[in-house]
């Protein structure tokens, strides 16, 4: 599993470095969706999704997670592709940084307000050519039991632009008893190596990716929003 996954993931920025630069956008989105299915099937996670999934090429759409591990971009690839916003550390990781760039992530330095500020504008603009981005305003990631608090500033970037946002939860489960699992947990001072092991070596995994329905922000403010769409997120949790 661990020399399969490994062999997948060089193959995948493989055709990222040769392939990419002669497809189509529409080429590359429906690459990236493939190649994250069959990583998941590699490794043993099943994936599942309820609710209405956003059809391809239906941006502008701002999709609205929670937060558990760094394995939650792979699913939602799976799930149907889209851009992110990720922590800076994300493209400096061997093989998968350079992947993740390539893919179209975008990076913030959690750290930094003047960053975030810069991270909402190209949010905006990537709203206004028509890109569905997924974001996560929790800011970091947590067991998976709760959502934590919402950022408001990723909301800016839909309001600013008209576009919808959709709520979406994902959660993990051992696919044999149905009860939560936690080994994809990625928080605390967890290393992406001890992540990576304890997910590989875990019982059958399922992801499920939970959509709500898209809504406008009808005259509310970021922070109302934000706390609505946290709301929402809870529930389909």
């Amino acid at each position: 599993m661990l020399t399969r996954g490994g062999w997948h993931i060089w193959r995948g920025w493989r055709i990222i470095r040769t392939q990419f630069p002669g497809m189509t956008q529409n080429q590359r989105n429906a690459t990236v969706q493939a190649w994250a299915r069959q990583l998941l099937d590699i490794w043993g996670i099943a994936l599942q999704t309820e609710g209405a999934p956003p059809p391809p090429q239906c941006g502008p759409l701002l999709l609205v997670a929670n937060h558990i591990s760094w394995l939650d971009i792979l699913v939602l690839h799976a799930a149907g592709y889209c851009r992110f916003v990720a922590k800076a550390d994300v493209k400096h990781w061997p093989v998968i940084g350079t992947m993740a760039t390539r893919a179209g992530t975008l990076y913030i330095e959690r750290e930094s307000r003047r960053d975030a500020m810069r991270v909402v504008h190209h949010v905006a603009e990537s709203l206004t050519q028509g890109d569905v981005v997924a974001v996560f305003p929790e800011g970091t990631t947590s067991d998976g039991s709760a959502v934590l608090p919402f950022h408001a500033n990723f909301i800016q970037a839909a309001i600013a632009t008209d576009a919808p946002a959709l709520p979406l939860a994902i959660r993990y489960i051992d696919a044999a008893t149905g009860a939560p699992s936690r080994a994809p947990a990625y928080v605390g001072d967890d290393t992406l190596a001890a992540s990576i092991w304890r997910m590989l070596t875990a019982q059958k995994l399922r992801a499920i990716v939970h959509y709500g329905a898209p809504e406008k922000a009808a005259g509310r403010d970021r922070r109302a929003w934000a706390a609505h769409l946290r709301q929402k997120v809870q529930a389909l949790l």
